[in-house]
């Protein structure tokens, strides 16, 4: 790698700034003025605007770091970690969205809690604050690897940065904001992609040259993944999608009801060429360079271009953490004031909006203190899907099954899904099963067995 010196380092860091600060005063210029614009935008976005939030708070900097990191080792069937993310869109725009819109609600826990009550709301707000805390521990690593490797700082430092960035869009922007926003940082992220892999398939000139010199496995449907746990993705990847606080919180600020589908498709279609750009582009990594850390697989490349098109790829992989992290943080923060701060203190529209700003600078920063703990970005990312797998299963549940309707079976199904998924990922998948399963199946047992329980404890009051 033949490094960057100190002017085309500073010009990097130049463009950089120069892009936060341009959408600083777009943030600013587009941010929400009251509760309802904040948390979702008092539904006032097309279905494009909709359809590009929810793929790019989906596909963002964890995925696509995470993906290459993958593909590095494992070959071009860790592509599946985005494309399946397509499939996931597509049936929640055919099974659930209209549900979720019509619920009136813009939270996965007050939807589902219309069904199964106040117990297991608070259970699934929960449940989806401890995911998404650390989905956004996936975000700030994978986007500190990529800053930190042109900006010639420590990671704790790149990280730190991003945290300050993301969390001043949230604060001041609010969901109609970071919309809107999105769309530049969608741009920006597929065509810094798209030079990332141009750049690599020069220097391997080709994809049939790493064909016929790399392993096989490379480039078979399931690399050295397997079937199982790709099919696990596939469920995991679905389930997030159908469950996802930001997936609903986008939903719900669709301008038009009989748009809502229409923003998922969008959604689907925009995951595809990224999926597969990304896998090539970490195969590549493997080809060109086979003794770095699987985590640069995408950032060893800055290093080979000049220091305008490096400053352009930097500012893509910031781009998408930007959008993650922000509409992450903003999810957290909703869940918080709509499920514990509002029932408590009653607050007039004005403290409300106030302090979903103030309480998203907290829960910006609380991710930064777990960075150092998580080595490997996609397993983290696929875990924290499987947590909100769960509250899948019990959504689809309460939607389309509605003689599971017990409050408390919701609830224990959702706790016994939590811990047991959380332990499964811990012990690093006994048996070989995924914890993925174990997060598919613990609530539907859970809630079976409550059911059947409940009949043999129920007297029989037909005869005499």
């Amino acid at each position: 790698m033949h490094g960057f010196g100190p002017f085309e380092t500073a010009a990097i860091v130049a463009m950089v700034v120069a892009y936060i600060l341009f959408t600083t005063w777009l943030t600013v210029k587009l941010r929400s003025r009251t509760s309802g614009e904040f948390m979702y935008a008092a539904r006032s976005l097309p279905a494009f605007v909709v359809g590009t939030l929810m793929m790019s708070e989906f596909i963002g900097a964890k995925s696509t770091i995470g993906a290459a990191q993958t593909a590095f080792e494992s070959g071009l069937a860790a592509s599946w970690a985005v494309l399946s993310a397509a499939i996931g869109f597509a049936l929640f725009g055919i099974l659930l969205s209209r549900k979720f819109y019509n619920s009136g609600e813009f939270t996965i826990s007050g939807a589902i809690g219309k069904k199964y009550g106040r117990s297991t709301q608070l259970t699934v707000s929960l449940i989806m604050i401890y995911a998404l805390l650390l989905v956004n521990v996936g975000y700030y690593v994978s986007g500190a690897a990529a800053v930190s490797v042109v900006l010639r700082v420590s990671l704790p430092v790149a990280a730190i940065i991003t945290a300050l960035v993301c969390t001043f869009y949230c604060a001041i922007g609010g969901l109609k904001s970071v919309a809107y926003v999105s769309l530049l940082h969608t741009f920006i992220k597929y065509a810094g992609v798209l030079v990332i892999l141009v750049v690599a398939l020069t220097m391997t000139h080709g994809v049939l040259p790493m064909v016929n010199q790399m392993p096989n496995f490379y480039f078979t449907w399931d690399g050295k993944i397997g079937a199982t746990t790709l099919i696990a993705w596939i469920i995991a990847n679905v389930g997030a999608v159908f469950s996802t606080q930001y997936i609903v919180q986008a939903i719900s600020s669709v301008n038009n009801p009989d748009h809502v589908r229409r923003s998922t498709y969008i959604a689907a279609l925009l995951c595809v060429p990224i999926s597969i750009m990304i896998g090539l582009i970490g195969v590549a990594a493997k080809f060109l360079f086979p003794d770095i850390k699987s985590l640069y697989a995408i950032p060893v490349f800055l290093d080979q271009m000049n220091f305008a098109l490096a400053g352009f790829v930097t500012i893509s992989l910031a781009a998408s953490v930007f959008v993650g992290v922000s509409s992450i943080t903003l999810a957290i923060s909703s869940l918080v004031m709509n499920d514990f701060y509002v029932p408590l203190f009653r607050p007039t529209p004005q403290m409300e909006f106030k302090m979903a700003r103030l309480l998203s600078i907290p829960i910006g920063f609380l991710p930064l203190i777990f960075v150092f703990f998580v080595p490997h970005v996609l397993q983290l990312s696929f875990f924290t899907r499987a947590l909100r797998l769960s509250i899948a299963i019990v959504a689809m549940m309460a939607f389309y099954l509605p003689f599971f309707q017990s409050g408390r079976g919701a609830t224990l199904g959702l706790m016994g899904a939590a811990i047991s998924t959380t332990v499964w990922y811990l012990l690093d998948n006994p048996f070989g099963i995924d914890n993925i399963y174990i997060a598919l199946t613990t609530p539907p047992i859970i809630m079976v067995l409550e059911k059947l329980i409940g009949k043999i404890g129920t007297p029989d009051t037909g005869s005499v």
